[in-house]
């Protein structure tokens, strides 16, 4: 080891390369080994960071009283700070990637100061903790959005649209959008409805893990999503997550049939209707279902929304009153009933007044998995007559988006009610198999 320094090293310290190891004892004696990563804006002042061996990384504070020793054989740097896309243009081969990015996890770093996860705020504080996904061909960032999943409102999924847009006109092979995993459900589906016609891949990705995290998920989730976003075989919005708990196998998933299924697993995300269009593995990609295949021509956006709709988890307990509060004037609601479909039946007379006053009324299912079926028992046949359109095996969060749509798109309820029962992008089945139960 070197000489150690003591006194006030700040100055020293701050201007170590990346992947320096070094050797640091604060004031009460305790001691850290570890590289040198890159300063974050959230770290606060005089604050030193530092990969550990355990790959968990420290914010230590510097100042008086704290002495530090180089370690004698430097090891590499954990983070390449130069994105290769930007270094080495000429090393770029494959077909051009807009990455889009939104916040949420898999754009965030760790704040040490408060132990709290926050979004960055640049591009390049982004491509330094991904440096490798230009390795097969250069990758555009572009930040469109600045805030955690579940800060985004339906006016941010048009806008969202057009960047996609944008990035097809600009010469893009495929579409890449980081994004929270809380609301990302929602945001595929609602893409899924904006963006009828595409001439490559539109894939959502996201991260369980902060990547700062030694178990983050985010480097392997955006390379895969990157892999299939450079696909001639897929026009379609998607969402590419972790299949299991290894790093080796990812899932495709339907925008209009994604839901998140766990609050912290890296697989948390399932399609509970009809599974995974397909799987990435290594690098190649496997189909199990065809995906849609590319639109030749420019990609257009079919909007707009209109946020006069509601969604409606129908509980024991749930006061009438209360409900038909919520529901005032929405030009639409799409129910989760239990089981095949129902509510409570003192719920009739609210809904009723509702479509008098012409607005559309949805049902789906709260069920992880399965259809809607009005004819089994007396209170399903009951809505139906009310005029309650049952909405097959739709997910809940995307008969909410598709509604939005819908009401967008038509002012008269019996051609919303139309759009709802059509199937676009996948997002009902035509034809529901047998089910057979032990």
């Amino acid at each position: 080891m070197e000489k150690a320094s003591a006194g006030d090293p700040w100055e020293e310290l701050r201007a170590l390369p990346m992947g320096r190891e070094v050797e640091i004892t604060d004031a009460d004696g305790r001691r850290w080994i570890g590289t040198v990563i890159p300063h974050h804006e959230l770290s606060g002042d005089r604050v030193l960071q530092l990969k550990l061996a355990s790959g968990y990384n420290v914010g230590l504070r510097i100042g008086p009283g704290v002495s530090y020793r180089l370690r004698s054989s430097p090891t590499p740097a954990p983070v390449d700070v130069e994105h290769p896309a930007r270094s080495d243009p000429g090393a770029a081969r494959g077909d051009p990637v807009a990455l889009l990015t939104t916040g949420g996890t898999i754009a965030s770093r760790v704040d040490y100061e408060t132990g709290g996860v926050r979004p960055v705020r640049t591009e390049t504080e982004l491509l330094e903790f991904y440096p490798d996904l230009a390795a097969d061909g250069p990758v555009h960032a572009l930040p469109v959005l600045d805030r955690l999943s579940e800060n985004i409102v339906p006016e941010d999924w048009p806008v969202l649209a057009e960047a996609v847009r944008g990035s097809f006109v600009s010469g893009s092979r495929g579409v890449v959008i980081a994004h929270g995993t809380d609301t990302l459900g929602f945001t595929a589906a609602a893409l899924s409805y904006l963006l009828p016609r595409l001439p490559g891949p539109v894939v959502l990705v996201g991260a369980q893990r902060s990547p700062d995290r030694p178990s983050s998920d985010g480097r392997s989730n955006l390379a895969a999503a990157v892999r299939l976003a450079r696909s001639h075989e897929i026009g379609e919005v998607v969402v590419v997550m972790h299949a299991g708990l290894s790093d080796d196998r990812f899932a495709i998933h339907r925008g209009t049939r994604v839901r998140k299924m766990h609050s912290t697993r890296r697989d948390a995300f399932h399609s509970p209707t009809d599974g995974p269009l397909g799987y990435i593995e290594e690098r190649e990609i496997r189909w199990v279902r065809a995906p849609r295949a590319p639109h030749p021509g420019p990609p257009s956006v079919d909007g707009p929304l209109d946020p006069n709709g509601a969604l409606l988890w129908f509980y024991p307990g749930l006061a009438p009153a209360q409900a038909e509060a919520f529901a005032h004037d929405r030009r639409g609601i799409i129910l989760a009933g239990t089981g095949l479909g129902h509510v409570g039946e003192a719920h009739l007379d609210w809904i009723r007044r509702a479509m008098d006053r012409g607005a559309v009324v949805g049902m789906t299912t709260q069920c992880l998995a399965g259809a809607v079926d009005p004819y089994v028992y007396a209170t399903g046949r009951d809505l139906v007559r009310e005029g309650v359109t049952y909405l097959g095996d739709m997910l809940p969060e995307t008969a909410y988006v598709k509604l939005l749509w819908a009401l967008g798109h038509e002012r008269d309820g019996n051609r919303v009610r139309r759009r709802l029962v059509t199937p676009i992008a996948g997002d009902l089945s035509e034809r529901r198999p047998v089910e057979a139960f032990d």
